[in-house]
């Protein structure tokens, strides 16, 4: 690079015009250059200077020092819901996205032990060699790993955290996208991202039941663009779900013939997914044929219509717990500064009490009450302690950098 701030990482630049879903002319526009400068920062000709640095970092609401942070091995390329050219911005904002939650991990990894991933392995390399059996044993295997038994899942977002998968729920503004899943394969690392702005608490479980088949059967599976092809592999994965939630033996033991409506809405209640998911289950199972599926659909869009289904606000969507806790665990042990959180990721407050699920302001004010879930690695006291004795006791604060971002 001819000039500037000779840290300047370009990929940076990438990353946050695709988070904030920029164009180059409107960034140019709003820091105050040439599209042509931004390009030239965007492909690494040039770097910004410090008070271009700074004007940047201010308008995309991160620190000026996140630009100079090398960036992070790449995550394999997510498996999203929707392949629509028109969601291609959606889609580059939404990984970018779990991009940052995987970079605030590897820094909270750094202090606390996750919990152990419990995950079926399978090493498919091609969705052709994937058969509805595998499917199903790889449910039943998970359900063994995590000890759910046979019956219904009380919350899933708590087994799934439980064991391993880091998950993240937030409005993201993009309804046709409910979810999104990727491999950390460095960390060994499974992360799920769910949308939260239809806030039907049977959906997002179905979504992440299918995002957790998406990360067992397809984790070494090339990315399948040709239509048909991606149709099959989002098949999988929602047959994966309904298996994950409706157990092939319990639920055909437990469901009367002839199916109907109303006693599948019994089974919404019980199990927590959708009339519709069970309508596709029961023929995944055989239990119905596909003139009954057909007939069920019809009458329940007919009696319902398509979109929504009686009890669909009985229940409050599952949330994610295990980051928020984690922080807050780290805050109430004074390995971190609350205030000080934000800036360590050199992203706003705003973005990272959104990805790990804290309350509105809470890196602004008073912190809240901590319920422990992550476990705190064990050589973590001897050094606090060692700490204490040297210090008087003074907390330990993620070093800030000189110029802070406007939140």
């Amino acid at each position: 690079m001819s000039r500037g701030i000779t840290e300047f990482q370009p990929d940076r630049l990438m990353q946050v015009l695709a988070a904030r879903r920029l164009s180059q002319t409107q960034l140019a526009t709003m820091v105050g250059v040439s599209p042509a400068t931004i390009s030239k920062w965007r492909s690494g000709q040039q770097a910004p200077e410090s008070d271009a640095l700074e004007r940047l970092a201010s308008v995309v609401n991160v620190t000026p020092e996140w630009f100079t942070r090398p960036m992070l091995p790449s995550m394999s390329k997510p498996l999203f819901r929707s392949n629509a050219s028109a969601h291609v911005a959606a889609r580059a904002m939404l990984e970018a996205r779990l991009e940052w939650a995987n970079e605030l991990v590897t820094k909270l990894t750094e202090f606390v032990d996750l919990p152990e991933l419990k995950l079926p392995y399978r090493n498919f390399t091609n969705i052709d060699e994937i058969s509805d059996a595998d499917i199903e044993d790889a449910a039943n295997e998970c359900r063994q790993l995590w000890n759910l038994g046979t019956k219904e899942i009380p919350d899933l977002a708590l087994a799934a955290e439980s064991n391993g998968i880091v998950l993240v729920r937030e409005e993201t503004g993009i309804a046709q996208i409910e979810g999104l899943s990727a491999w950390n394969e460095s960390l060994g690392i499974p992360y799920v991202l769910l949308s939260s702005d239809k806030g039907n608490a049977f959906r997002s479980r179905f979504d992440l039941a299918h995002e957790i088949g998406h990360l067992i059967l397809h984790r070494y599976v090339g990315n399948e663009l040709e239509a048909e092809r991606y149709k099959l592999k989002e098949s999988q994965a929602h047959k994966f779900a309904g298996a994950l939630l409706l157990p092939a033996e319990t639920f055909a033991e437990e469901v009367k013939t002839p199916v109907t409506l109303d006693t599948l809405l019994l089974t919404k209640q019980r199990y927590g997914i959708s009339v519709a998911a069970s309508i596709m289950r029961l023929h995944a199972l055989n239990i119905i044929s596909d003139e009954e599926k057909q007939n069920l659909y019809k009458r329940r869009s007919a009696r319902w219509g398509v979109k929504s289904e009686p009890g669909d606000d009985y229940r409050e969507p599952e949330k994610p717990r295990l980051l928020k806790r984690t922080v807050e665990l780290l805050a109430s042990s004074g390995i971190i500064a609350v205030d000080g959180l934000s800036n360590f990721a050199g992203l706003s407050a705003i973005d990272v009490e959104m990805l790990v699920g804290l309350p509105e302001g809470y890196l602004t004010s008073k912190k809240a009450a901590v319920v422990h879930l992550a476990r705190l690695k064990s050589m973590l006291s001897e050094r606090r302690e060692e700490h204490s004795a040297q210090q008087g006791g003074t907390l330990v604060e993620f070093r800030r950098p000189s110029k802070r971002s406007t939140s």
